[in-house]
């Protein structure tokens, strides 16, 4: 049965993807993450995400071969609507559970 919650590094490579208009190509999610996590992102685990998250209906690809040579094609990932809806469940979700605990938290060691 499939997990119905993202997984944190997935929900990370959607919301970057958002982040870059809705659609990219793995090197840019790469270093968006490092940006704007501060730590070093494996490519290889990136790619590996976005296929797997490919096969829950969350992202679509298309390869680009812009410039006519098949040997410099890109990969491109999509976010689904289904994927702009999990985002937006998981926003709130957050939101709610957040909700109460800023001054537990400005109080916590």
């Amino acid at each position: 049965m499939p997990r119905e919650g993202l997984g944190e590094f997935e929900h990370h490579v959607l919301l970057v993807i958002l982040r870059l208009g809705g659609e990219s190509y793995s090197m840019p999610i790469v270093l968006e993450l490092q940006e704007v996590s501060g730590r070093e992102v494996s490519a290889a685990a990136v790619f590996i995400a976005l296929c797997r998250i490919e096969k829950t209906g969350l992202l679509t690809s298309r390869f680009d071969e812009s410039d006519g040579e098949a040997a410099h094609s890109r990969r491109n990932f999509t976010l689904t609507p289904e994927a702009l809806a999990r985002l937006r469940a998981s926003r709130r979700a957050f939101v709610r559970l957040r909700s109460g605990v800023a001054g537990t938290l400005d109080k916590a060691r």
